[in-house]
């Protein structure tokens, strides 16, 4: 999984990361692609297939990931 520039904002909930706890979107980011773009908080274009995920935030790229 490629790392984004800036981790502002959490890519599961789209929340500040200074803002609140979140250890449940840790938990689910384990299993699940990003929904937010952790630099902007844009919401994300996602795919998910049988052998990874895409994540495209319009203004920082994409970012994948890959089963196994």
């Amino acid at each position: 999984m490629s790392a984004q520039r800036s981790e502002t904002f959490c890519g599961y909930c789209g929340e500040p990361r200074h803002a609140a706890e979140h250890e449940r979107c840790e938990r689910s980011a384990l299993l699940e692609p990003p929904r937010f773009c952790r630099a902007c908080r844009r919401r994300m274009v996602v795919q998910v297939t049988p052998t990874g995920w895409t994540a495209r935030c319009s203004r920082h790229g994409e970012v994948t990931g890959a089963d196994g």
